[in-house]
């Protein structure tokens, strides 16, 4: 049983000696890579949605021959089913170049750079900007759960 008692909470407490500027540089490229994060589900949901359509294409190529449609059975089956998305290649293959040459780099420069100016610490741009705007004592404003 998950309680709040059990998570373990980062401290968003800056590190001495990170500068104003560490912390936003930090700040910017772990937003980008959330951006990025999001392209990557929508990667995925391209992914997801293409194979569907391509298997939904069995039930066109049946219906097809069964109205007497031969001719555009073949077709579909022959130059749309598992057709390459771009040349010479499938969704799949998309989403494992992108991971690997690109998410995969994206995700260990961010945290090079959060660990270098930002003492490792996660989110602490948003962090510092919570104890800003937050209004003290208030219920629904405290820092932390």
């Amino acid at each position: 049983m998950d309680t709040h008692a059990d998570r373990q909470i980062p401290v968003h407490v800056r590190p001495e000696g990170v500068t104003d500027e560490g912390v936003k540089a930090a700040g910017v490229l772990s937003n980008a890579l959330e951006t990025v994060e999001r392209a990557r589900g929508a990667l995925y949901d391209f992914h997801q949605l293409i194979g569907h359509a391509d298997l939904m294409l069995d039930e066109v190529v049946e219906l097809l021959r069964t109205s007497g449609n031969d001719e555009l059975a073949d077709q579909v089956e022959g130059e749309l089913m598992g057709r390459n998305v771009v040349e010479g290649r499938w969704t799949f293959q998309l989403v494992e170049e992108f991971d690997e040459n690109y998410w995969s780099f994206f995700r260990e420069c961010e945290k090079v750079v959060r660990d270098r100016l930002a003492g490792g610490v996660p989110h602490l741009f948003e962090a510092e900007m919570k104890e800003r705007r937050r209004t003290h004592g208030h219920r629904h404003h405290e820092a932390r759960p």
